[in-house]
């Protein structure tokens, strides 16, 4: 389905609602929620990700959506996802429609399961990040991630390791782990289809 015109947010809700999403339920791990920030400037769709910090307690330096674990004065994880963007970059939740979920994901390392959300944001924004939690705002259009060039099905490790999950590349950055594959399956789902 291609996403263009004025109808766009909704288009995106009919795709994320329309398909049977997976869920993680895991004894062990965390509850937490990230917040996947899309807008549209001058025909062009934008996806918001942040470049850690190296003083955060998870993921130090790595590429990510705004997010983080559940509150229990959250009260559900749209919620958190929404706390989470406040605290990280500055994007007030009435400012947010929240478009649907992609699927769950999980992350062994530091024991969450992640339930994604994308929300759609008004262009222009100020945003205001965490100078503890975020290094670097990353505004990607959506056009450059799908550039055959920028998307790698394996991730090698700093010694030369493959390993069989995706990254892109994006600029400078190196877009891996949970991150990489919430961004493939958004962009698969909505921008390929």
């Amino acid at each position: 389905m291609s996403i263009k015109g004025k109808l766009w947010k909704q288009k995106i809700k009919e795709i994320l609602t329309s398909r049977q999403r997976q869920v993680v339920i895991g004894g062990s791990l965390r509850p937490s929620a990230v917040l996947v920030p899309i807008y549209k400037k001058d025909g062009e769709y934008y996806i918001v990700l942040t470049k850690r910090t190296q003083s955060v307690m998870y993921h130090k330096g790595q590429i990510s959506f705004p997010g983080g674990a559940y509150d229990k004065d959250d009260g559900d994880l749209t919620a958190t996802a929404l706390r989470e963007a406040f605290e990280e970059i500055g994007v007030r939740a009435d400012d947010v429609e929240i478009l649907g979920n992609l699927d769950d994901q999980s992350t062994y390392t530091s024991k969450f399961v992640i339930t994604p959300f994308v929300g759609a944001i008004p262009y222009p924004y100020k945003f205001k990040a965490s100078r503890k939690e975020v290094e670097e705002l990353i505004e990607a259009p959506v056009s450059a991630l799908l550039s055959p060039s920028s998307y790698s099905p394996e991730t090698q490790d700093d010694d030369g390791k493959n390993y069989p999950w995706g990254n892109y590349c994006y600029g400078k950055h190196r877009i891996t782990g949970i991150t990489a594959r919430i961004l493939k399956q958004l962009l698969d789902l909505v921008f390929t289809s």
